[in-house]
């Protein structure tokens, strides 16, 4: 089982970056999929979930309007769209799979956002 998250890096207060999280080894679709950060001294927080059809997301308070989460099952990936970045939104990344039924969680190594001028 993998989760391979990609897209981090440097980017300009206002501006954006898309992250992908690619799943292997186990039924993609069957997963609730989350992104998560973390902050250096700060508890890992949820940013965004989508269901596994893809038709139901969730976002924080902190990131409504600005990111979008969406998924390709096909492709057994989840995304993240960060628009008008923040220096707040300065974090590692996690992808999170979770299968409801069975509580069974995968996580991804993450990946680091910095958002800096």
């Amino acid at each position: 089982v993998q989760l391979v998250e990609s897209g981090g890096g440097l980017v300009q207060p206002g501006g954006s970056l898309r992250l992908s999280c690619v799943g292997s080894g186990f039924p993609f679709s069957s997963y609730e999929m989350r992104w998560y950060r973390q902050a250096p001294e700060k508890e890992r927080e949820l940013v965004a979930a989508i269901s596994r059809a893809g038709d139901s997301t969730n976002y924080a308070e902190s990131v409504k309007g600005r990111f979008t989460i969406s998924r390709d099952n096909v492709k057994n990936a989840v995304y993240l769209q960060m628009n008008s970045l923040k220096p707040e939104d300065t974090a590692a990344y996690y992808c999170k799979a979770r299968r409801r039924i069975t509580g069974v969680e995968y996580w991804g190594q993450g990946t680091q956002v910095t958002v800096s001028s």
